[in-house]
């Protein structure tokens, strides 16, 4: 069975981390392998990457430029899926990660307003173009969805709002270019209904994997 990779977009604080985990109970409970990552800090690099992100160098650093950030997400994206999501996917494993390629793309061309196009090509090239078969942007009011935060802010979630309402739009410019690809769900729900959307859309796309396989198998 081949590999299917599924990725969760989104501001932070619209319930990524609950729905990922929802949707690996969900396929482990259909027979399927599932491997749950995360950008950035899929990997031991991507961790050591991550802080430097989220937190910067120490408390006396100036900000990380923006083309800096860029190539910084784009490493960790890099090692992500040499290590982590090719071998799971060539194993034949579903691997479902929270963020990646288009977290870049909405943070640093829609919050940063660096160029989209150079962003994509530069993670394009780090993962030798893989992209996942199926993303969930799950999409609310950055205002609403920061007061869900229990933790303090980092250095992402503290940009401002204009910066967070930059994100949000570049997401939802992002699955209007690509709708083959995203599904925009409304996070402004419970916790139930965004699942039962997710579902209904895993069903549809378990389906048409088994026909694809079962018609890949008549043709062999």
């Amino acid at each position: 069975m081949a590999g299917l990779f599924i990725s969760f977009e989104g501001v932070d604080g619209v319930g990524k981390t609950t729905q990922v985990e929802r949707l690996r109970a969900y396929l482990e409970s259909r027979g399927r392998t599932v491997v749950t990552t995360r950008e950035p800090g899929g990997t031991a690099l991507g961790r050591a990457i991550r802080r430097l992100l989220l937190h910067g160098v120490d408390e006396e650093s100036a900000d990380i430029a923006p083309r800096a950030e860029a190539l910084l997400f784009a490493a960790d994206r890099a090692q992500h899926v040499a290590e982590t999501i090719r071998p799971a996917l060539d194993r034949g494993e579903v691997v479902i990660t929270d963020r990646y390629l288009d977290s870049s793309l909405a943070y640093q061309a829609g919050g940063r307003e660096l160029t989209a196009t150079e962003i994509r090509e530069l993670s394009m090239w780090g993962t030798n173009g893989l992209l996942p078969v199926r993303t969930y942007l799950l999409d609310m009011d950055p205002a609403l969805s920061h007061s869900r935060l229990t933790h303090a802010a980092d250095r992402m979630e503290s940009a401002g709002n204009e910066f967070q309402n930059r994100t949000r739009q570049a997401f939802l410019d992002l699955a209007a270019g690509e709708p083959e690809r995203f599904r925009v769900i409304d996070a402004s729900r419970s916790i139930d209904e965004v699942w039962a959307s997710i579902r209904t859309d895993i069903d549809g796309l378990l389906l048409r994997e088994r026909r694809d396989g079962a018609n890949g198998g008549e043709s062999a």
